[in-house]
C-alpha cells in the first residue's frame, strides 16, 4: 500500500547538506569539517541538530570522529562505504575477479579513447611503479599500482566507470595490499603493467585487454602457491 510522502526532520535536513558536500568533494576526504558551534551559526539550527546531524554521517561511515581532535572526512560517498565493507567479506579470488572484469574493459576503452594528455599521465604513474619496483618497496608499489589503474580509467573517458571505479579504490586497495603481500615475482606483474601501457599507448585494444588477463593471472598463481604452504 502506498503512503504518503514524510517530511525531512531538521537533522535529516542538516545531514543530507553535509553529505552532499562530501559526495560533491567541496569537502574531500581526510578534511576536518567546521566545528559545531560554526556550523550551527552557519546552518541557523541548534547545535544539538548538528550533533545529531554528524553522528548520523557517523554511522554512515562518511565521517569519523578523533576524541579531542575534530571530525573528519574518512570517504566520499555512503556507495564507496558499502562497497569497501562488502570487498572484505569477499575473498582475494572473488575480489580479483571483479578486478579483471573492470580492469579489462577499462584498458580495452582507454586503448581506444586514451589522449596525449593521458599518455603523460600514464607514463608517469607507471614510472612511479617501475621505481618501487626497482627498489623493492612493496608499499609504495601497492599506491603507485591504485594510481595506474586509476589513470587507466581515467583515460577511458567515461564518467560514470569513472565514479564507480573512484567509489571502488579504497576497497580495491585493500585487495592489492594484500596481494602484494603474497606476490613472489614482482617483475612479472610489473612487466604485465608495463604491457598494458604499452598497448594503450599504441591504442592496441585486445593487447592492452591480454595484458590485464596475464597480471591477474600472475596474481592467481601467487594465491595458489600460498594457499599450498598454508
Amino acid at each position: 500500500m502506498l503512503e504518503k510522502p514524510k517530511k525531512l526532520t531538521l537533522v535529516e535536513q542538516v545531514a543530507d547538506q553535509l553529505q552532499t558536500l562530501i559526495e560533491s568533494g567541496r569537502w574531500p576526504v581526510g578534511t576536518r569539517i567546521p566545528p559545531e558551534p560554526e556550523l550551527s551559526e552557519t546552518l541557523g539550527v541548534s547545535r544539538n541538530t548538528i550533533r545529531e546531524a554528524v553522528r548520523a554521517m557517523v554511522h554512515a561511515g562518511l565521517l569519523q570522529t578523533k576524541q579531542g581532535d575534530g571530525t573528519y572526512v574518512c570517504s566520499s560517498s555512503v556507495l564507496g562505504v558499502v562497497l569497501q565493507k562488502r570487498v572484505r567479506q569477499s575473498t582475494l579470488i572473488e575480489t580479483l575477479e571483479v578486478r579483471q572484469a573492470l580492469e579489462r574493459e577499462a584498458a580495452r576503452l582507454a586503448a581506444e579513447r586514451r589522449t596525449d594528455e593521458d599518455v603523460a599521465s600514464l607514463k608517469h604513474h607507471l614510472d612511479a611503479c617501475t621505481a618501487a619496483a626497482e627498489a623493492g618497496d612493496m608499499a609504495s608499489y601497492s599506491g603507485a599500482d591504485i594510481r595506474l589503474h586509476q589513470a587507466v580509467v581515467t583515460a577511458a573517458h567515461n564518467e560514470l566507470f569513472s565514479e564507480l571505479y573512484a567509489h571502488m579504490t579504497g576497497a580495491l586497495d585493500l585487495s592489492v595490499r594484500s596481494l602484494t603481500e603474497v606476490v613472489t615475482e614482482v617483475d612479472l606483474h610489473h612487466r604485465s603493467h608495463a604491457r598494458m601501457i604499452d598497448a594503450i599507448i599504441r591504442q592496441d585494444v585486445e593487447e592492452a585487454a591480454e595484458a590485464v588477463h596475464e597480471y591477474i593471472s600472475h596474481s592467481r598463481n601467487d594465491l595458489k602457491r600460498l594457499e599450498e604452504l598454508s
